[in-house]
C-alpha cells in the first residue's frame, strides 16, 4: 500500500475574524487556510525603523526585497526606497505588523468563523465558532494554563434525518455558510437546501440590558422593560452543569414563511433587543429565473429563542434576482446592504431602500428604483466589503481584480438619504491589492485584512491626506459623484474627520488633485504586512533553477541541488512563479580549502584607547573612530587539528570577503583547542575559552588575563566540554561534570564567583548555557520596563539527571526554577511533573535558550538536542497567576517539528578518530535578518522563525558540518562561515532577494509574473522555463461574419465582456526575467505546455527537445471550439546590449490546426518520438513532419473532456482522465499503429488528474476526482469480477480533505542505502523472477508529487508489506494518543467521501480487502508524543526499539524522497 503526506502547510486564505481571543484586552486575528487555524497578534512599527531595519541587512534586500514596493507603480512609496532617492520629509507613521501567536492543523475543512462573546471562558477573551465542511461547528476558547485552544461544545448536523428529502442532493452540493448574532445570544449555521441550525448560548441580564438600555426612547419604543428576575440559571450560579452554551435545534425555512423555498443568504442585524436576522430569499427556483426580473425578497425576522418561534418584522419584494449577499451595517447607519452583481441596495430598519447601480445593465436586469453611477462600469462578483468607520459611513470595497473603492453612505441623524460609490484612484494606493480577496476583517482604526486564496494576503493602511478645504473643494467639484449635500451636511462630515483623522500622520501627495478624474478624496492606502501564499498552484515541472558563471559554479559546487521544483502559481495579475528547495542553499561569497578547521569564532571587539588619549577632555570626539567597532566583525578564531592529531589555535584578521592570518600579537596558537571565543565588557575583551583555560585579550590581542582550570582543593585540572558567554557572566561545564561561573568586573577583570548553592557544587552537570533575558520571560515578577543589560542574564543548567535548574546570576544561592522531566520530553514540561517509574527516557546532548524570530519580533525557545541529532524546540510561556513564581508561572510548551535528522554513523574524517568532539549549537543574533539557532553535525541546519511563523528547521545544503559562525564584514553582509566535513570552508549568506523559508519550512522563491499564469514546463538543452499566461482583453464581436450581419450594426458596449488571450513567456532563470513572450489569438487560450523529445528527422531519425503547446479557441458559446498545437524550439540570439540573459528566443517549428476541439493534454508517447494530443473528443498519436505538419498515425475516441494523459515512459501504456466519465487505460502499439483499449473505471468519476505508480511487481493507477479523492485502481484481468481486464479494480480511495489534488508527476524517489523499501523490493523481485525473463530488474522506486488549489504540496509513495503493517498500526495509535483540535476525528477526515457521485458510485469494481492509504498528516506528530509513549506504541506495534520506528517515517515522511530538490 501506500503512504499520503504533506510537505507543505496551505497558504491560501481562505476566512478571517478579528476578536479579543487570547486576553480581554489584546486584539487578535485569526485566520483560516483551508484546514489551518492561525491566531495572530498585531504589533505597531516605525516606519522608519521598519525601512532602516531592512536597510541593515544584505545592501541588496534595500533594493531587491520583495514587498509591498512591488505594486508601488506611482511612487506611492517612494519616500521608503531610502539609498539615493529625493530628500523626504521623514514618515512618522506606523506599520501595522502580524506577529503569530498559535497555529492549529485542523482535520477538517474550514466554512466559516464566528466570534462569540462571552465572561466565562478561560482566559477573558471572546470565543471563536468554527463552522466545518460538510455541516459541523465547533466552539473554541483560549487556555491560558495549556497555551492553545480548548473545544467547549462541539455540534454535527449531518445525520441522515435532518436531510431532507432522499431525492435531495448531497450536503457538500450546497453553499453552508454560517452567521452570528452580534450580542451573542445564538448563531446560525444556514445547511442542505433549506435548514437553519440556531445555536443558542447562554448570557447574564446585564447581556440581555443591551448596554443597560442608554438608547431607549418610550416615545418611540413603547414603555422601558423592567428587569424581571432570572428564571434560568444564569452563569456564575453555583450549578456545576451550566455552560455557556445550551441546546441546538435545526428549523426548516418554510416552517418561518412559506416562502422562504430557495434562500440565497442571511445575516444577523445590529441593533435589535432580540436575535433578529435579514434574509434574501425566492420562491422561484434559480434555474427558472430566465427572462424574468426582480423575482428576489427580502425579509426580516426576529427569533424567540426560549419559545423557538420567529416573528417576521419587515418584507421588501421586488428585488432584483442578481443579488447574492447580505451584509449587516452597524451604527449609525444600520440595516442591511444587499450586494448584486450590478447594483447595492440598502435597506433600513423600517425597510426604506436606497439603491445605486454601477453599471449600464442594473437597467436592463430590474426594475427596482436605483440611483445611476452605470459611468463606474464596475462588476461587482466576488467582491468583498468591510467597514472602514461606521461613524463617517465609509465602508471599504474589493473588487474581483482587486481594485478599491469606497461606498459611502449619506445619513441624516439616523436616517439614511442615499449612498454612492467611488472608486480609488491607483495614486491614492487603488491598486495596491492584485487580485480579489475572499475576506476582509478590520483590524484597527487604520487598517485591515485583506486574506485571498490567489495572491499573497495583506495587511493594508489608511491615512487621511487632505486638508480640509482642499478636501470640500475636490468632493464638491467632482462631477463623478452624485452628491445631495447643503453646507451644513458637509460640515457635519468635516467634524467627524476631525475626530477620526488625527490617527496617522497623512502622507503628502502631490499628484492626487492635479489631473481631471484623479481626485479621490482623502484616503490614501499602503501595504503595512503581508503573508506568503503560493496558492492555488495550477502546475509545477523540475528543473535546474540556478545558472552560475565558471566562477560561481566553482563556489557553489556542492551546496547546490540538482533540481528545483517549480511552480506556476498565483490568480489574475498575482500571477507569479515560485521555485522552491527542501534546503537552504547558500549565496558563496568565497571558498577556501581549510581541511584542519574545526570551527570558527568572529568578534567584533573595541581597539585598545590609547593611554594618551585617556583622561584627555578631547577623547570623546577622538574615540568616534573606536566606536565603530561593532559595525563589522574584525577577527576569528579558528581552532585547528592537524594531520598528526595537534591541537592548535589561530586567529585571523578578516577583509571583505575572506580572512588572512594575523601575527605580532600576544595570541598564543599552541595554547590548545578553542572551545568557545567571543567578547565580553562591552565589547573590550576578548575571551578565548580553552580546554584547560580561559585567555583574555584587548582589542587588538594584547593578553590581559588567563584564568587556569585548577580545582585548588583537589588539584585536579578538570577540561571544559561546554563554554556559554553572555556579558558579563562566563559558564562553564567540565569534563568531571562541575561547572565554573565568572563574571566580568568594571575593572575589566575576570574573576569566578562562588557557588552558594550546595546543589551546584554537589550536582553532576552534563551541559548548559546563559541567555540574556530581554523578554523578561524568566524573572520572576514580570516588569513593562526592560532591565539593564547584564542584570538579566539566567543560566540554565541539565544535571545528568535529566533536572534542569534555572538560576538568575549573579544569584547563585538557589535556582528560581527546577524542571525535572526534561528527557522524557513531554507535551508541557512544568516544575511539577513527575513521570511514571520505569518511563523511557530520551538521551539529551545539549540545550540552549535563545531567541528566534526576525527583525519584526523574536522570542526565547529552549532547543534540545538529543543524541541523534533530532531537535525538540519547547516555547516557554507563563500562565495568569496571583503570585509571579516562576515555578508556578513557567511553563514550556512542545512545539511541532516532523523534520527528522538524517543519520550517518560513518566519521567524517578518518583522523577524527582522535577527537570526536560533536561541534555544539551556535546562537546567531543575526544571519539575513533572522535571530537564528544553527546546528552542525552530520545533519547541518538553521532553526529559522519570521514573525508570522513557527520555528521551523532547515536544513543547510551539502555535506555535515563542522563549525560555523556569522560573518559581518563589509563584502558579506550578515552572512556566515562554515566548514564542511570534507574539508572545504566557505564564506556565505542566506539569500533573501524575494526568498522565504519559514514560511513553508521549505527555501521558497517567488518571482512575479503578473499575469494569470496556466502552465510551465522546463527546457533543459536551454536551461530556460516556459510559462504559459493569460491576460484579459475586451471581447469583440467579429465584424465579418457572414452568417451574422447584424453583428456589424451591433453598438459597442460600455462594459464589454472580458475574454483571455494566451501568452507564452520564456523565463531565463540567470536573472528570472521574461526574455520573450510570443501573443496567440484573440479569444486563444493557452491550455497546456510541455516539453517533449520528437523525432525531428524521418530520415535520420534524430531526436530533439520541443516545447509543445496546446491551445482553445473559444469565440462564445454558439460557435464551436477550435484548437491549435504549436511546437516551439528555443535557440540562441544576440543578446540585447547589457543584457546578456536575452540570449534565447522561442522559434516556431509546428503550427496544426485543430478545427474539432481544444487540445486540453499533451504526453510523449512510445519509443520513436511521437506524441499524444487530446484534442476535444480524440486522443490521437502524432508525429512531427519535415514541412512543420504533425501527421496522425493513431487514435482513441474519448468521451467528454480530457484533463490529464499520462505515459509509462518508453512503455506506450498510457492513462485518460475524463473530467466526467473517468480513467481509461489503453496501450499504444508501433508495428502497427493503433491504440487499445485495455481497462475503464467508473464512468461517473470526475477525474481531475491521474498517474501511474510502479510498486515492485505491480503497476497501480492513482486517480483524484473533484472531491478531493484519491483512488487506487489496478488493472488485472485475471480477477473474476474484472471482465477480463475491461474494468479496473478499485483497490482503495483516500480523501485529501481540503486539498484536492488538481495536478500530479511521477517521480524518482531517492532512499537511504539501508531501505526496508529497497530490501523488500530486491527479494521480491529475485523469489518471484519469472523463467521467460530471468534478468527483469525491478522498477526503479517512484513517488507522486500532487498540487492543489490551496498551495499545500503532497506526496503518495509506495511502501513495504512490514513498512504498511507497522505504520497503518502506528497512525491508530498516535491517534488514539494525541489530542485533536476542535473535536475533529482523523479517521473520518480520511474516509472516502460516502455522498454524492463517488459515495453512490465506486472508481471501479471493489477489491480493497479493507486496506487503506496510510496517512502520514498522523505519523509526522510522532515527536509530539512524550519520549516514554513513543517507547511504548513502537514496541506494540512490532518495531525493535523507538530508532527502528524513526527510521521507517524518515523514509516514508517528508521530502526525503525527493532528495534531488
Amino acid at each position: 500500500m501506500q503512504c499520503y503526506t504533506e510537505l507543505t502547510p496551505p497558504t491560501a486564505v481562505t476566512h478571517s475574524l478579528c476578536l479579543p481571543f487570547i486576553t480581554a484586552q489584546s486584539n487578535n486575528l485569526v485566520v483560516a487556510r483551508a484546514s489551518l487555524l492561525q491566531i495572530f497578534a498585531t504589533k505597531s512599527v516605525s516606519a522608519e525603523l521598519d525601512k532602516a531595519q531592512s536597510g541593515q541587512l544584505q545592501s541588496s534586500r534595500s533594493t531587491e526585497h520583495y514587498d509591498s514596493r512591488v505594486n508601488d507603480d506611482d511612487g506611492l512609496e517612494a519616500s521608503f526606497l531610502g539609498g539615493d532617492s529625493v530628500p523626504v520629509r521623514s514618515d512618522r507613521s506606523y506599520y501595522t505588523k502580524l506577529v503569530l501567536v498559535a497555529e492549529f492543523s485542523l482535520t477538517g475543512t474550514i466554512t466559516g468563523l464566528a466570534r462569540i462573546k462571552s465572561k466565562t471562558t478561560a482566559s477573558g477573551g471572546e470565543a471563536l465558532l468554527l463552522a466545518l465542511k460538510d455541516a459541523k461547528l465547533s466552539m473554541v476558547e483560549w487556555d491560558p494554563e495549556k497555551n492553545s485552544i480548548i473545544t467547549t461544545s462541539i455540534h454535527y448536523y449531518e445525520q441522515e434525518d435532518l436531510q431532507g428529502s432522499p431525492w435531495a442532493a448531497p450536503l457538500s452540493h450546497y453553499v453552508n455558510f454560517l452567521a452570528a448574532d452580534p450580542g451573542s445570544r445564538c448563531a446560525a449555521l444556514k445547511f442542505g437546501a433549506r435548514s437553519l441550525a440556531i445555536i443558542q448560548f447562554r448570557t447574564t441580564d446585564e447581556d440581555i440590558d443591551m448596554d443597560d438600555l442608554d438608547d431607549w426612547d418610550e416615545e418611540i419604543d413603547g414603555p422601558r422593560p423592567v428587569k424581571e428576575p432570572s428564571t434560568t440559571l444564569a452563569n456564575g450560579t453555583s450549578s456545576n452543569e451550566e455552560t455557556l452554551f445550551s441546546t441546538s435545534f435545526v428549523l426548516r425555512l418554510p416552517n418561518l414563511d412559506p416562502s422562504l423555498i430557495h434562500p440565497v443568504h442571511l445575516a444577523f442585524l445590529h441593533e435589535y433587543r432580540e436575535p433578529t436576522f435579514g434574509i434574501l430569499s425566492s420562491t422561484t427556483s434559480p434555474s427558472l429565473v430566465l427572462g424574468r426580473k426582480d423575482q428576489l425578497t427580502y425579509m426580516v425576522f426576529t427569533l424567540d429563542i426560549q419559545q423557538k418561534a420567529s416573528t417576521i418584522i419587515l418584507s421588501v419584494t421586488g428585488l432584483p434576482q442578481d443579488l447574492f449577499r447580505v451584509i449587516a451595517i452597524p451604527a449609525p447607519v444600520g440595516g442591511a446592504l444587499l450586494v448584486g452583481t450590478n447594483e447595492l441596495i440598502h435597506i433600513d430598519q423600517s425597510g426604506k431602500s436606497h439603491g445605486v447601480g454601477v453599471n449600464q445593465f442594473a437597467k436592463q436586469t430590474t426594475s427596482f428604483s436605483l440611483v445611476d453611477q452605470s459611468d463606474l462600469g464596475l462588476k461587482l462578483e466576488g467582491c468583498a466589503i468591510d467597514v472602514l468607520s461606521a461613524e463617517n459611513g465609509e465602508f471599504l470595497m474589493v473588487l474581483n481584480d482587486g481594485r478599491l473603492a469606497l461606498i459611502t453612505f449619506r445619513v441624516d441623524g439616523r436616517i439614511v438619504s442615499g449612498l454612492s460609490l467611488r472608486l480609488i484612484a491607483p495614486e491614492a494606493g487603488g491598486a495596491i491589492i492584485p487580485t480579489g480577496v475572499t475576506t476582509l476583517s478590520k483590524l484597527s482604526k487604520t487598517c485591515l485584512f485583506a486574506g485571498s486564496e490567489g495572491a499573497d494576503s495583506l495587511v493594508v493602511g489608511w491615512a487621511r491626506k487632505q486638508s480640509q478645504l482642499g478636501r470640500r473643494k475636490s468632493r464638491l467639484q467632482d462631477p463623478s459623484i452624485d452628491l445631495d449635500i447643503d453646507d451644513e451636511d458637509m460640515e457635519d462630515m468635516e467634524d467627524d474627520d476631525d475626530l477620526y483623522g488625527q490617527d496617522v500622520e497623512p502622507v503628502r501627495q502631490s499628484s492626487s488633485t492635479g489631473a481631471p478624474g484623479s481626485k479621490t478624496g482623502e484616503l490614501v492606502f499602503r501595504v503595512h504586512d503581508r503573508l506568503l501564499s503560493i496558492a492555488p498552484i495550477r502546475d509545477f515541472t523540475l528543473g535546474q533553477a540556478t545558472a552560475f558563471n565558471e566562477e560561481e559554479e566553482k563556489n557553489h559546487m556542492g551546496v547546490t541541488s540538482d533540481l528545483s521544483l517549480v511552480c506556476a502559481c498565483g490568480q489574475g495579475n498575482a500571477g507569479s512563479v515560485a521555485i522552491i528547495n527542501r534546503e537552504i542553499q547558500p549565496k558563496v561569497i568565497g571558498r577556501f580549502e581549510f581541511p584542519e578547521a574545526r570551527g570558527f569564532w568572529t568578534v567584533a571587539a573595541q581597539k585598545p584607547i590609547p593611554k594618551s588619549l585617556q583622561g584627555d577632555k578631547g577623547a570623546t570626539s577622538m574615540a568616534a573612530e573606536y566606536e565603530t567597532f561593532a559595525q563589522y566583525d574584525r577577527f576569528m578564531i579558528v581552532p585547528k587539528i592537524d594531520l598528526d592529531g595537534y591541537e592548535t589555535s589561530d586567529v585571523y584578521a578578516l577583509t571583505g570577503a575572506g580572512f588572512e592570518a594575523l601575527t605580532g600579537t600576544e595570541f598564543d596558537p599552541a595554547a590548545g583547542f578553542t572551545i568557545e571565543a567571543g567578547t565580553m565588557g562591552s565589547h573590550m575583551r576578548i575571551i578565548q575559552i580553552l580546554k584547560t583555560a580561559v585567555h583574555c585579550y584587548d582589542g587588538d590581542f594584547g593578553l590581559t588575563q588567563i584564568l587556569p582550570m585548577l580545582d585548588e582543593e583537589t588539584g585536579a585540572e578538570p577540561r571544559v566540554d561546554y563554554a556559554s558567554i553572555a556579558d558579563p557572566f562566563i559558564l562553564l561545564v567540565r569534563d568531571d561534570a562541575s561547572v565554573f561561573i565568572a563574571k566580568i568586573f568594571k575593572n575589566l577583570e575576570l574573576e569566578e564567583l562562588e557557588r552558594e548553592d550546595s546543589a551546584l557544587t554537589s550536582t553532576k552537570w552534563a551541559t548548559g548555557c546563559l541567555y540574556e533575558d530581554r523578554s523578561g520571560m524568566f524573572s520572576g515578577a514580570q516588569t513593562d520596563k526592560g532591565s539593564k543589560p547584564g542584570e538579566n542574564i539566567v543560566m540554565f543548567l541539565l544535571s545528568k539527571t535529566g533536572a534542569l535548574h534555572v538560576y538568575a546570576l549573579p544569584d547563585l544561592s538557589k535556582p528560581v526554577y527546577v524542571a525535572e522531566g526534561l528527557p522524557f520530553v513531554p507535551p508541557i514540561l512544568s516544575a511539577n511533573f513527575a513521570a511514571r517509574r520505569g518511563t523511557a527516557r530520551e538521551t539529551i546532548k545539549e540545550i540552549m535558550v535563545a531567541d528566534l524570530g526576525d527583525m519584526t519580533s523574536s522570542q526565547p525557545y529552549l532547543i534540545v538536542r538529543h543524541d541523534n541529532d533530532d531537535i525538540t524546540i519547547y516555547q516557554p510561556f507563563r500562565t495568569p497567576s496571583t503570585t509571579q513564581e516562576l515555578p508556578t508561572t513557567l511553563h514550556f510548551q512542545k512545539l511541532p517539528n516532523p523534520v527528522l535528522a538524517d543519520r550517518s554513523d560513518e566519521p567524517a574524517d578518518d583522523e577524527d578518530d582522535i577527537v570526536q568532539r560533536i561541534p555544539p549549537m551556535r546562537r546567531c543574533d543575526n544571519i539575513a535578518g533572522y535571530k537564528t539557532v544553527f546546528l552542525p553535525g552530520n545533519s547541518p541546519s538553521f532553526i529559522l522563525k519570521s514573525s508570522k511563523t513557527l520555528p521551523k528547521v532547515l536544513g543547510l545544503h551539502g555535506e555535515g558540518v563542522r563549525g560555523m559562525s556569522s560573518f559581518h564584514t563589509e563584502g558579506c553582509e550578515r552572512g556566515f562561515i562554515y566548514a564542511d566535513s570534507k574539508g572545504i570552508a566557505r564564506v556565505s549568506q542566506i539569500p533573501i532577494r524575494n526568498t522565504t523559508y519559514a514560511e513553508i519550512g521549505m527555501a521558497l522563491k517567488k518571482i512575479p509574473i503578473h499575469a494569470d499564469v496556466r502552465s510551465i514546463s522546463h527546457h533543459p538543452p536551454s536551461g530556460t522555463f516556459v510559462v504559459g499566461c493569460d491576460v484579459l482583453e475586451p471581447f469583440e464581436l467579429p465584424k465579418e461574419d457572414d452568417y451574422h450581419k447584424e453583428w456589424q450594426q451591433e453598438k459597442d458596449l460600455a462594459v464589454k465582456p472580458m475574454v483571455e488571450r494566451g501568452q507564452v513567456k520564456l523565463i531565463n532563470p540567470s536573472s528570472w526575467t521574461v526574455i520573450d513572450t510570443i501573443e496567440m489569438e484573440p479569444c486563444e487560450t493557452v491550455m497546456c505546455i510541455e516539453t517533449l523529445n520528437l523525432e525531428v528527422s524521418e530520415s535520420t531519425n534524430e531526436r530533439k527537445h520541443l516545447i509543445a503547446v496546446g491551445t482553445a479557441v473559444s469565440r462564445g458559446e454558439d460557435l464551436p471550439i477550435r484548437g491549435r498545437v504549436l511546437v516551439y524550439d528555443v535557440v540562441t540570439v544576440i543578446p540585447e546590449p547589457g543584457k546578456p540573459e536575452t540570449n534565447k528566443k522561442l522559434k516556431l517549428v509546428a503550427n496544426e490546426d485543430i478545427p474539432r476541439g481544444a487540445v486540453t493534454a499533451i504526453s510523449e508517447i512510445g519509443t520513436q518520438g511521437l506524441m499524444l494530443v487530446a484534442q476535444g473528443q480524440k486522443c490521437m498519436v502524432r508525429g512531427l513532419k519535415e514541412d512543420g505538419t504533425l501527421l496522425p498515425v493513431a487514435f482513441m475516441d474519448m468521451s467528454c473532456y480530457v484533463t490529464a494523459v499520462r505515459e509509462l515512459k518508453g512503455t506506450g501504456l498510457c492513462l485518460m482522465a475524463d473530467a466526467v466519465k473517468g480513467v481509461w487505460f489503453t496501450g499504444y502499439t508501433e508495428e502497427p499503429y493503433r491504440m487499445v483499449l485495455f481497462g475503464k473505471s467508473s464512468t461517473r468519476l470526475e477525474a481531475l488528474t491521474v498517474d501511474f505508480l510502479p510498486d515492485e511487481n505491480e503497476l497501480l493507477i492513482v486517480a483524484c476526482d473533484s472531491d478531493g479523492g484519491i483512488h487506487v485502481l489496478q488493472f488485472d484481468p485475471d480477477h473474476p469480477k474484472s471482465l477480463q481486464g475491461h474494468l479496473l479494480l478499485h483497490r482503495t480511495t483516500f480523501s485529501a480533505g481540503a486539498h484536492i489534488p488538481t495536478h500530479s508527476m511521477l517521480l524518482p524517489r531517492t532512499l537511504p542505502a539501508d531501505s526496508d523499501y529497497l530490501a523488500q523490493h530486491v527479494d521480491g523481485t529475485s523469489n518471484g523472477a519469472t523463467g521467460d525473463d530471468p534478468g527483469s530488474s525491478p522498477a526503479p522506486p517512484s513517488i507522486i508529487l500532487f498540487s492543489s488549489p490551496t498551495g499545500a504540496l503532497a506526496t503518495l509513495a509506495p511502501l513495504s508489506e512490514p513498512q504498511y503493517r507497522r505504520l497503518s498500526f502506528l497512525t491508530g495509535q498516535i491517534l488514539s494518543s494525541l489530542p485533536h483540535h476542535a473535536g475533529l476525528n482523523p479517521k473520518d477526515y480520511r474516509a472516502p467521501i460516502s455522498s454524492g457521485v463517488v459515495g453512490r458510485f465506486p472508481p471501479g469494481v471493489d477489491a480493497g480487502m479493507g486496506r487503506n492509504i496510510v496517512d502520514g498528516a498522523l505519523l509526522a506528530r510522532w515527536n509530539e508524543l512524550p519520549a516514554g509513549r513513543r517507547a511504548e506504541i513502537a514496541g506494540r506495534v512490532g518495531f525493535a526499539d523507538v530508532d527502528e520506528a524513526r527510521d521507517t517515517l524518515r523514509e516514508a515522511l517528508g521530502a526525503s524522497g525527493l532528495a534531488y530538490l
